[in-house]
């Protein structure tokens, strides 16, 4: 079991990766407490030995991990990457790459949408995943042999799961259509974290300018005070909070501390102080430069019938096809095909078109029928 704890031993380790054709990695963090995840442990799974790095121990210095990383010449496998991604970005400034992600890939050979890894490697290897260890303090010191054997099983096994993979993807022609998932996780602003975008993600039921700019700035606000306390934001003042300071724009403190889950202390604190002059700031915001909510797509009525044909459609392009169905369409993009040809949806370009756009076009107007015979749904040309 190797656990590797010194930066000499560290260096050595990267040294004989040089050159690998590829390398599977994983990390293991806690988030509980942390705004950003605290990296516990980072697995490297090389062509003949496998390691797990302690960036907890004393005077360990990552750099030759973060060289191996940026390494072009050689491709880093995750299963999952996101968050793994979000680590070194956040670590580095930089995306690991070149990069392959064997969740994202499963998805296009028909392993179902978001397959875990244990799902995956058991029906690629004959390995047996021992998950007791899944959820142990990673940041606790030492730690067992138990959790070693854990952390290195996801990506020994992960290796011959890829090659597998990999040549069903080369086998079927279908590695270009992992391209634009692929550039949703290798693009940069996937991982940015700005204040002035919290407020996107928070779920109001108005949409009135003003509210929208109060909100925007306290939720901003509480974004760079949990970066710079380095604690969830939740910690800091609850979503609820925020909306009910939008929704009712205090102006003292008295106003302030009336806010559920606030309190006086919070209120007449420099906290408070700075919710205020965050408040204040979005009172000045003149009307025409207020955010807006981002314009509705509205579906003409009566459209039900058609969308829930082009979901069986679907399904059966899906399954002949061995692809997860999410990676063809979602239900926006059913709904937006269905009241307009020229929708403006992935699922009309490339790949997908060919796959399942012109078909579902072809449904829509009559040109194409469902059947069934038998238990099996088949689709008819119909003249026209």
């Amino acid at each position: 079991m190797t656990l590797i704890t010194t930066t000499d031993h560290l260096a050595a380790f990267i040294d004989r990766l040089k050159g690998a054709d590829y390398v599977t990695v994983d990390t293991e963090f806690m988030r509980e407490k942390t705004y950003w995840p605290q990296l516990c442990l980072v697995q490297i799974g090389g062509p003949e030995e496998a390691a797990a790095i302690d960036p907890l121990a004393p005077g360990i210095d990552l750099a030759p991990l973060f060289e191996l990383m940026r390494d072009e010449r050689t491709l880093k496998v995750f299963h999952a990457a996101r968050q793994d991604i979000e680590i070194f970005f956040h670590l580095t400034g930089s995306i690991p790459k070149p990069l392959f992600d064997t969740q994202v890939a499963a998805m296009v050979c028909g392993f179902g949408d978001q397959v875990g890894y244990e799902t995956l490697i058991t029906k690629l290897t004959p390995a047996r995943i021992d998950k007791s260890s899944r959820f142990t303090d990673w940041s606790h010191r030492p730690l067992t042999e138990r959790q070693l054997t854990y952390a290195l099983s996801d990506v020994t096994h992960l290796r011959p799961a890829y090659e597998k993979i990999r040549r069903r993807l080369v086998k079927t022609g279908r590695e270009h259509w992992l391209e634009e998932e692929m550039a949703i996780l290798t693009d940069p602003a996937t991982y940015r974290l700005e204040p002035e975008d919290a407020w996107r993600r928070l779920k109001v039921r108005t949409e009135k300018p003003r509210f929208l700019a109060i909100l925007k700035e306290v939720a901003a606000w509480r974004e760079r005070e949990a970066q710079r306390k380095d604690i969830p934001r939740n910690r800091i003042l609850r979503d609820e909070a925020l909306v009910e300071i939008a929704a009712h724009a205090p102006t003292n403190v008295e106003d302030l501390a009336r806010t559920r889950g606030l309190g006086g202390g919070m209120a007449n604190g420099r906290q408070g102080t700075e919710l205020l002059q965050a408040v204040s700031a979005a009172l000045a915001i003149p009307d025409k430069e207020l955010p807006r909510p981002a314009p509705r797509v509205e579906t003409p009525q009566g459209l039900g019938p058609i969308v829930e044909l082009l979901r069986v459609l679907l399904k059966m392009v899906s399954d002949e096809n061995e692809v997860a169905a999410r990676l063809i369409a979602n239900a926006s993009d059913l709904e937006l095909i269905a009241a307009d040809d020229d929708a403006d949806v992935p699922t009309l370009k490339g790949w997908r078109r060919e796959v399942f756009g012109e078909a579902a076009l072809k449904l829509k107007h009559g040109r194409l029928a469902l059947a069934v015979t038998g238990k099996k749904v088949k689709l008819v040309e119909l003249p026209g």
